[in-house]
């Protein structure tokens, strides 16, 4: 079975899951570990991260970047602990290294790896439900909906076109939406 395909692919629910993700792969690989954290906490589509030089991220409030996707400029905060996590990272790193560089040339790792890291990663911590690159995406929008109940918000961070396309993106769905309705009474 394929875990791949981004419209598929499911946010990671579990802050437990997550945990043990982070743990797995920082016994794995420190790229493979911050790959995994820095797109948990911003929210980045792949094919932003990817590219990414240290550069880009080294002592920044706000990551600066034209989308590939929508090619519309966009500016994301950068969290504090996420500048931790990058301080750490990019610590020996020269300003021009990729941040997530092959080990085969002066490139970055491809979607193609990227999405096996996180597949093989997920199935060693058996996370269920299809997982892939467009994951970390999903598992912050899940997230910062749960935490703050802010669709608009985040309608507005992904650039979403209305709020019923953010929440079916998240994975909130009226299964689900249904079960929290069942115990409200006024």
């Amino acid at each position: 079975m394929t875990r791949q395909g981004q419209n598929a692919v499911e946010p990671i629910r579990s802050k437990e899951d997550i945990k043990n993700m982070k743990e797995y792969l920082l016994h794995q690989s420190y790229r493979d570990y911050f790959l995994f954290v820095f797109g948990i906490n911003s929210g980045l589509r792949i094919s932003d991260i990817l590219p990414l030089r240290v550069m880009d991220v080294r002592n920044v409030d706000h990551l600066r970047l034209k989308e590939k996707k929508t090619r519309k400029a966009r500016r994301i905060k950068m969290t504090d602990a996420l500048k931790n996590e990058t301080e750490k990272y990019t610590r020996t790193m020269a300003d021009s290294d990729y941040l997530f560089a092959s080990r085969k040339g002066n490139r970055p790792i491809g979607r193609g790896q990227a999405s096996q890291i996180l597949n093989e990663a997920a199935a060693a911590c058996n996370i269920p439900g299809p997982i892939g690159t467009h994951t970390l995406r999903k598992t912050f929008g899940y997230h910062f909906y749960q935490e703050h109940k802010d669709v608009a918000m985040l309608q507005r961070i992904f650039g979403h076109s209305s709020p019923s396309v953010t929440l079916r993106y998240i994975g909130i769905s009226d299964d689900m939406i249904d079960d929290v309705l069942d115990d409200f009474s006024l």
